[in-house]
């Protein structure tokens, strides 16, 4: 068992599968978000759902799943660069990570957890955390207002689009190269496994985006839809 989180091979293994299950909250969590672009009703009752006890369980494993991912991150990054200098990451097809994202995974990642801290303080501290202490539910902050509130100033949604940006360039190498770890790593499967990439870190960072712009125009009564 202590093989699997010393030796390289499952350290990157470790780092794949956390990975791929941010992948899937993300999908989740921007899948809520777009509710709100329907109606408030709609994204109220996304919020709900996430409110239930069964998801809120999961936040503590999910937490933690992050912790590992960013320590892993940092471990593997240090010794790669240690061993081969700016080659960061080391698969069969070396052109398939000849870029930029691939190159700069760890600054990122950085980005991504920076923004990360920024957010939690807009969203989590005034609903999930809240929920952990006790706060009866009808007691908390309308999602709504919250999502409307956090947006109206227009440099908070300018950081949050970088953010997004961030994300995506994470994500586009990041999913692929999990998949390709733990096993999908034919010459095949990886121009796939890139395009596949791309859709999803697409759909996931585009909704975000538009949630943030649309909620800033209706904070701000440049739009009413």
């Amino acid at each position: 068992m202590a093989n699997i989180f010393t030796s390289s091979i499952g350290k990157k293994v470790i780092m794949s599968v956390t990975g791929l299950f941010l992948v899937i909250f993300l999908l989740l969590h921007a899948t809520i978000n777009a509710l709100s672009l329907i109606s408030p009703e709609a994204f109220r009752a996304g919020c709900d759902f996430m409110a239930l006890p069964i998801i809120t369980i999961m936040v503590p494993v999910l937490a933690a799943g992050f912790v590992i991912h960013i320590i892993y991150a940092f471990y593997l990054s240090w010794t790669n660069l240690k061993a081969r200098g700016n080659q960061r990451y080391a698969v069969a097809n070396k052109s398939e990570t000849d870029n930029w994202a691939a190159k700069n995974m760890l600054v990122l990642g950085i980005i991504v957890l920076g923004v990360l801290a920024f957010h939690l303080t807009h969203f989590w501290a005034d609903m999930q955390l809240l929920q952990f202490q006790g706060v009866p539910h009808e007691e908390l902050v309308d999602p709504n207002v919250l999502m409307e509130k956090t947006f109206k100033p227009y440099w908070v949604t300018a950081i949050y689009l970088v953010w997004f940006v961030a994300l995506w360039m994470h994500l586009t190498h990041g999913f692929w190269s999990a998949l390709h770890t733990l096993g999908w790593n034919n010459n095949i499967w990886i121009k796939r496994l890139k395009v596949i990439s791309y859709i999803v870190a697409t759909i996931i960072c585009v909704v975000f985006a538009v949630v943030a712009i649309v909620a800033c125009l209706r904070a701000n009564d440049i739009c009413c839809f």
